[in-house]
C-alpha cells in the first residue's frame, strides 16, 4: 500500500495550497489504496535524518510503496499513473505528451508564478523592479499557455491526466488575481479541473486533517 507523507500542521499561509494535495488528488482519481504519515511542519518532523532518507531536500510530499521510496510530487503522480494505468495514456506518444507537459507545468508555468507569490508574501511592497520582472515572466508563460489551450480542453491529449492535476494545481497557487484577467481559457480550464469530484473529495479531506500553525 502506498503511505503518503503529508502534512499534519502547516503555516496557515501555505494550508490548502501545499503540494501533497496533487499526491492526494491523484489518488483519488485512480482510486488506489493508501495511507497518511502526518507530518508536522513546525515542529521540524521534516527536519530528521530519517526523513532525509525519503525526501534529501526535507520537502513534503513523498511517498513509500512497499520499499519503494519517491520525493517531488510530479515525480509521484507520473509513479502512480504508471502503476494503475490511470491517467496516462498507453502508448508511447501519449505517455511523452503526458511527461512534456508535466515538466512545462513544474519547470516552466511554475517558476515565475511561485517567485511572485513567495516576493509578494515577503517582500511587503518593496522590490517593485524585481516584482515587475516576475510579472513579464508570469506573463510570457500564461500567454503562451493561453494560445495553447485555445480549442483544447486538456493540456496533454484529449483525457484529463496526471499533467493536468500538476497544471491546474500550479494555476490554483496564483494569489494575484490580476494575472489571469487577461487568460479566460486558462481560468476556464483550471475550474474545469478543478470541478472534479476526485478534487473535491481530496480537498476536503485535506481541510479536516490538516491544522494551522
Amino acid at each position: 500500500m502506498v503511505k503518503l507523507y503529508g502534512f499534519s500542521k502547516v503555516n496557515a499561509m501555505a494550508r490548502g495550497m501545499t503540494r501533497d494535495l496533487r499526491v492526494l488528488w491523484a489518488l483519488e482519481e485512480m482510486q488506489l489504496p493508501f495511507e497518511i504519515a502526518g507530518m508536522d511542519h513546525p515542529a521540524h518532523d521534516l527536519n530528521t535524518d530519517a526523513y532525509r532518507q525519503l525526501s534529501p531536500f526535507e520537502q513534503i510530499p513523498s511517498i513509500d510503496d512497499d520499499g519503494l521510496v519517491l520525493s517531488e510530487s510530479a515525480a509521484i503522480v507520473f509513479y502512480l499513473a504508471k502503476k494503475s494505468g490511470r491517467l496516462i495514456p498507453g502508448d508511447r506518444d501519449g505517455e511523452m505528451q503526458v511527461m512534456r507537459w508535466s515538466f512545462a507545468a513544474m519547470n516552466t508555468v511554475e517558476p515565475p508564478l511561485q517567485g511572485l507569490l513567495l516576493l509578494d508574501w515577503t517582500a511587503r511592497g518593496e522590490c517593485a523592479k524585481h516584482r515587475e520582472f516576475l510579472v513579464g515572466w508570469s506573463h510570457r508563460a500564461l500567454g503562451n499557455l493561453e494560445r495553447w489551450m485555445a480549442d483544447r480542453q486538456f493540456v496533454a491529449t484529449d483525457e484529463f491526466t496526471v499533467a493536468d492535476i500538476l497544471m491546474a494545481h500550479v494555476l490554483r497557487g496564483i494569489q494575484d488575481a490580476t494575472l489571469l484577467v487577461a487568460y479566460p481559457g486558462l481560468v476556464a480550464y483550471r475550474d474545469r479541473c478543478l470541478a472534479r469530484p476526485a478534487w473535491k473529495r481530496a480537498f476536503e479531506a485535506y481541510c479536516e486533517r490538516v491544522e494551522a500553525a
